[in-house]
């Protein structure tokens, strides 16, 4: 065996072994894509921010993939069954208990850390929430439903991250670019300052 062939192996071997793992990879890739694919595509910036796109890998890496990560093992054991109707289930219980948290700290998170205030944070959160919510509910649902139904336990991680590609492009535009009318005094500044 060769050095470059035990690498491989202890990589698919680690991957195996540990979801986790293989989603933090998954999410650490395909979040900054879609950040750089929302630039580039839909907004059709002249160049790509790389600090933007470095701040939805760390997040996405870091705190999507771990918190993705704890949902789906509380839901395993909650609905151990892999059929239609928990499935529905746990999907129907994502999108209240999770999806609210994930989309709050997505908003809330990402405008820390681009340096930003928690007043900042606040009023992007009570700006974009509902609209990115509604939007999710339409989605997320059908997407989980098959996920909990026909993705094994190992490759659900890696399965919600490859969904998650044009969602997180959804999003990179909904941060960045979309605009709800807010009262002056709660309107936020902008970056550069």
């Amino acid at each position: 065996m060769t050095v470059s062939q035990g690498v491989i192996s202890n990589f698919k071997r680690i991957m195996n072994t540990y979801p986790l793992a293989r989603g933090m990879l998954s999410y650490s890739i395909i979040w900054p894509s879609g950040c750089a694919v929302q630039q580039v595509l839909i907004a059709e910036e002249e160049k790509i921010d790389f600090a933007r796109v470095a701040r939805f890998s760390l997040y996405g890496a870091l705190y999507v993939a771990p918190t993705l990560n704890i949902w789906l093992t509380i839901a395993r054991r909650i609905w151990p069954a892999n059929n239609l109707r928990s499935a529905i289930t746990k999907s129907i219980v994502e999108q209240i208990t999770y999806t609210p948290i994930a989309m709050t700290s997505f908003y809330f998170g990402m405008t820390l850390l681009e340096g930003r205030t928690i007043e900042h944070a606040k009023n992007e959160v009570k700006e974009k929430f509902w609209p990115t919510y509604k939007v999710g509910a339409c989605i997320w649902p059908a997407i989980q439903t098959f996920n909990w139904t026909y993705v094994s336990d190992k490759n659900r991680i890696a399965f919600v991250s490859m969904c998650s590609f044009i969602w997180t492009t959804f999003l990179a535009y909904m941060k960045h670019h979309y605009n709800v009318p807010v009262e002056k005094s709660q309107a936020l500044v902008p970056l550069d300052r």
